[in-house]
């Protein structure tokens, strides 16, 4: 459930005021600001919005990172682990 953010301004009096003036019934401006009203509140990301999901991107990111890093760590053990084995069987191998 997404919470309807303060920051989010809208003069719904202003609007139904203009729209009147435009030549509008009463009705209709009524109407039209209730969905001008609800679409704002339902689609603009806000400022909190924003620094959520940078937030949770950047968690993202840094628990990829650190996988990343996890893999390569393996990788690099094993590699050497590898490399270990082919010098010691060479080594045999010479001897």
């Amino acid at each position: 459930m997404r919470m309807i953010s303060p920051a989010i301004t809208f003069d719904r009096l202003a609007y139904i005021g203009g729209l009147k003036e435009a030549g509008f019934d009463d009705e209709q401006a009524r109407t039209q600001a209730d969905a001008l009203d609800a679409a704002l509140r339902d689609s603009v990301a806000t400022k909190a919005d924003l620094r959520e999901s940078e937030l949770r991107l950047e968690a993202k990111i840094e628990t990829t990172a650190a996988n990343l890093r996890a893999d390569i760590a393996r990788w690099l053990i094993a590699a050497v682990i590898a490399i270990g084995g082919l010098i010691l069987a060479a080594v045999k191998f010479i001897k």
